[in-house]
């Protein structure tokens, strides 16, 4: 099934997905380096084979190189895995830039849009490196479970066949299996959005507010997420696999959520800036709310969840009135 590449592969990023998918790789047989901002953080990943902040009491194969130096780590790299979040890319891609691939194959396990420009983490790679091939690695994976081997399945997009079967054979093993879509931008923009989603269904359970009311919130999201991908000229099909309601139920339901934890904690009362001042940990739906209710009146399309959610974030209104109004809108047909 592995198809075992004989140039290294480097990591951008050394978060809880970037470790795990290193681990991934290492076990097909792959020579991984992981490249982090934080160059005393990486000499202690590398030294105790541990990664404490964000992926704890998982052991990190001695194969996997950890470090900050980028012309070392990049040497005879041909494929990229990018991890680092959506909106430190930018910054960390001009940082490295020169030791980078020109027209390497670079995958994008970021997701979001970014703050402002509200472009996806895909195109952003696509600005600093416009000879290279970019696809998108999405779906329900949360790292501490992939960390662990525990069986995971996901997508890559890729408008280009080929690159999408390599990529495929790459990384695929007996815990992690991959499919995959022509539909970039849809694996993208289901990947973003769902974790503002998962906020949503966070407070709710916050409020107390049961089942019901998160299986409304996943059901409805699904609609409103899937309106945005259509208004993005997305594939409808996309947000219906992997990338969408397979993404949106594990983000909204597990006890990983980094989203769905601090939608809880905003339920039970806590402040966004409390929560946040927390945790080194991104949750990365925080900003996603704010760049999709941009988005949203940019495009003109409704997304009643978001909106509401944005309300709350970031205009101060109360968790109890978002979903008192959510509730109240006019009745409708699905």
């Amino acid at each position: 099934m592995t198809e075992t590449t004989h140039s290294p592969i480097l990591v951008l990023g050394n978060g809880g997905w970037g470790t795990a998918i290193s681990i991934v790789l290492n076990s097909n047989g792959h020579d991984v380096r992981v490249w982090g901002h934080d160059a005393a953080y990486c000499d202690e990943i590398e030294s105790s084979r541990e990664n404490r902040k964000y992926l704890a009491g998982v052991t990190i194969p001695e194969g996997i190189l950890f470090g900050s130096d980028i012309t070392e780590l990049a040497a005879g790299v041909e494929t990229v895995f990018s991890v680092v979040p959506t909106q430190f890319l930018r910054a960390a891609l001009e940082e490295i830039r020169e030791g980078l691939p020109e027209a390497g194959i670079y995958i994008s396990c970021s997701k979001g849009f970014e703050r402002e420009t509200l472009e996806l983490p895909s195109a952003i790679i696509s600005s600093f490196f416009p000879e290279s091939r970019v696809s998108v690695l999405s779906g329900p994976s949360h790292a501490e479970e992939v960390s662990l081997g525990l069986p995971t399945t996901v997508v890559v997009g890729c408008g280009d066949e080929m690159l999408c079967s390599k990529i495929q054979q790459i990384i695929s093993s007996r815990s992690f299996r991959v499919y995959t879509s022509p539909d970039i931008r849809g694996v993208e923009v289901a990947g973003a959005s769902k974790n503002v989603i998962a906020l949503a269904a966070g407070i709710s359970d916050g409020l107390g507010y049961g089942d019901n009311a998160r299986a409304a919130l996943v059901c409805r999201g699904a609609s409103e997420v899937t309106r945005l991908g259509a208004s993005l000229e997305c594939s409808r099909e996309t947000f219906a696999g992997l990338s969408g309601i397979g993404d949106l139920v594990a983000t909204c339901t597990s006890q990983h959520s980094r989203n769905h934890t601090v939608g809880r904690r905003i339920g039970e009362g806590e402040s966004l800036d409390e929560i946040l001042a927390s945790s080194e940990k991104v949750a990365e739906g925080v900003e996603t709310t704010r760049s999709m209710h941009q988005l949203s009146q940019k495009i003109n399309v409704e997304l009643p969840i978001t909106t509401e959610v944005y309300r709350v974030l970031f205009e101060g209104k109360t968790p109890a009135s978002a979903v008192a109004d959510l509730m109240g809108r006019e009745l409708k047909r699905e």
